[in-house]
């Protein structure tokens, strides 16, 4: 089963379009990869970031908000960036470029669950607390992407550089790796004793 990266908001690509198109945005990108590229730029493998929250006394499952649409910046068959829209009053908007080691985890993580049999839906989700990033695969392959609720069952794959003593590119189902981050983020756990 393939793996199903659901579509971005028309309106968080085109923002990402003008931000390519437009010399000033590039050139002050604090990506040097970016500036130094000669050939077309493509934003490609549109991601839903969630931030993981809290969840309050009595819920079973945490949740999340979405914060932002990423995408990949490629350029000659490479990823050499990304770029994030985020969400404001008035739609989504071009936040920022970037670079660094999350952009190849991201496609080797992708890759790897291209592979697998599961049909899912591929997210990132963030653990700011833990300055950790992994890819989601949401088990509902056809759900809306902002909806912000783990599934049990969902996978977790870290991305590398992942916090001590969790393993990069290693999938972990949501039920066995959200008690870990819990017993490391402080104050308070992410799990609710119900």
């Amino acid at each position: 089963m393939p793996l199903h990266v659901p579509p971005a908001p028309a309106p968080a690509l085109r923002s990402v379009l003008t931000a390519l198109g437009s010399p000033t945005a590039v050139r002050e990108a604090r990506t040097s990869a970016l500036r130094s590229v000669q050939g077309p730029l493509s934003p490609e493998l549109p991601l839903p970031v969630h931030v993981l929250s809290r969840t309050a006394p009595g819920r079973s499952a945490p949740l999340t908000r979405l914060a932002a649409w990423r995408f990949l910046i490629r350029s000659e068959g490479r990823s050499v960036a990304a770029a994030d829209t985020v969400l404001t009053p008035d739609g989504w908007a071009f936040s920022h470029f970037f670079e660094g080691p999350y952009l190849a985890s991201t496609e080797l993580a992708v890759r790897q669950a291209e592979s697998s049999t599961a049909d899912c839906q591929a997210r990132l989700l963030s653990i700011p607390e833990l300055y950790m990033l992994t890819l989601w695969l949401h088990g509902d392959s056809g759900a809306d992407a902002a909806d912000g609720v783990l599934a049990p069952t969902d996978i977790l794959v870290p991305l590398a550089p992942a916090p001590p003593g969790i393993i990069a590119h290693r999938p972990h189902r949501v039920a066995d790796l959200l008690p870990v981050i819990s017993l490391r983020v402080d104050p308070g756990p992410l799990l609710s004793s119900a």
